[in-house]
């Protein structure tokens, strides 16, 4: 039989190790904490938002983060960020009240994960959404929406 101490012990590590995970995640793509200065950043840069609605544990989500956009975000400076579809993670609207992320994706009508949405000035929508992650040409679609969403902030 586990004595109390040994359990809490074991408790404490799996809590960190869970910490570090989530870490990780985070250090891949940025939690959004406020759309309207995260938005402003990439219009700076000429750039659309992407924003990456993604669900704790869901594959297709992985595959999209550490295939496409986390490279993408390295590489190019892409800026994205990412909303967890049930996270009470505070951020702000695109108008700059105080939501959280869950509320967000509501707010959006999302219903799938991963779903990406490229914002443009106003926090308005400049490119389809992307929704899904399970195709062999996601690539493709993904180049599509970003040039669609590049030549909108452009204009």
């Amino acid at each position: 039989m586990m004595h109390r101490k040994h359990f809490l012990q074991v408790l404490g590590s799996l809590c960190l190790s869970g910490a570090a995970v989530a870490q990780s995640a985070e250090k891949q793509l940025p939690l959004s904490s406020s759309l309207p200065e995260e938005l402003a950043k990439a219009l700076k840069s000429r750039q659309p938002l992407v924003v990456m609605i993604s669900l704790y544990g869901c594959p297709w989500c992985k595959m999209v983060r550490e295939n496409y956009l986390a490279p993408m975000h390295v590489r190019e400076g892409l800026a994205v960020v990412q909303i967890d579809m049930q996270s009470p993670r505070p951020t702000q609207t695109p108008a700059g009240a105080s939501t959280t992320h869950g509320a967000m994706v509501r707010e959006w009508g999302v219903k799938l994960a991963p779903t990406l949405l490229f914002l443009g000035p106003g926090g308005r929508e400049v490119a389809e959404r992307l929704p899904g992650g399970s195709s062999d040409f996601y690539g493709a679609y993904l180049d599509e929406r970003l040039s669609q969403a590049r030549r909108a902030i452009l204009q």
